[in-house]
């Protein structure tokens, strides 16, 4: 292991008191978390690819060619500094688990592989945000650049993708048998990007409404002829 990055939490000694710690960046840094994000959520999508919880892309040589070099380089370096800070945290937390890294379309891809990590989670991916702004911060800190890194621990966010699949899919289908707008419970911002995308692949479009945190996605039927 090396020590190249040394975690912010190294003065804690308790896995109960870094959970708090991560509770209140996830709620400090929420407004910065859903601008990085929202911008890319349906009609809102701008010059982001990828968002929060967006199954990973591998990058494509298309019009835009292949993604330089320099970009690369620096997109593992994120890699390589935040699973410097999460073996550190691995650590404080006394708990095994195997960091797994990739790059794939324009972000920096780490995960967390092993058993007994519901602590690093959270309900309902609470912890996990937060701890992925932590690393995100640490990142920043040791690069200088802001990093849209992406962390998941124990495949939670993979799960929850497909889950989330599966509820864009029955509401845009919804959508167009009652030929009205389906209305979702409210969502944090990777969720909705992930309801977008799949209410897209069905043919029907959608948007956000309401505030943070009870901001929630309505789905639309396709638009009469």
């Amino acid at each position: 292991m090396t020590d190249t990055t040394q975690p912010e939490v190294t003065e804690l000694t308790e896995l109960t008191e870094l959970i708090e710690v991560t509770e209140v960046i996830e709620t400090t840094d929420s407004v910065d978390s859903t601008d990085s994000v929202e911008s890319t959520e349906s009609t809102e999508v701008t010059d982001e690819t990828l968002s929060d919880g967006e199954a990973p892309k591998p990058a494509k040589v298309g019009a835009a060619g292949p993604r330089p070099s320099g970009r690369l380089a620096q997109l593992e370096q994120e890699g390589d500094v935040a699973a410097d800070y999460l073996e550190g945290l691995l650590d404080i937390a006394d708990l095994d688990g195997d960091i797994d890294m990739d790059v794939e379309g324009d972000r920096a891809m780490v995960s967390i592989v092993g058993e007994d990590l519901d602590l690093l989670v959270g309900k309902g991916g609470t912890v996990l945000d937060a701890l992925q702004e932590l690393t995100r911060l640490a990142i920043t800190r040791e690069t200088g650049d802001r990093s849209r890194m992406m962390l998941d621990i124990g495949g939670f966010r993979a799960a929850r993708r497909d889950e989330l699949t599966e509820i864009g899919t029955k509401a845009a289908k919804d959508a167009k048998a009652a030929n009205e707008p389906v209305k979702l419970k409210p969502m944090t911002p990777f969720e909705r990007k992930v309801v977008h995308d799949a209410v897209a692949a069905e043919g029907c479009a959608s948007e956000s409404e309401g505030e943070e945190p009870r901001r929630f996605v309505v789905v639309l039927p396709p638009a009469s002829d």
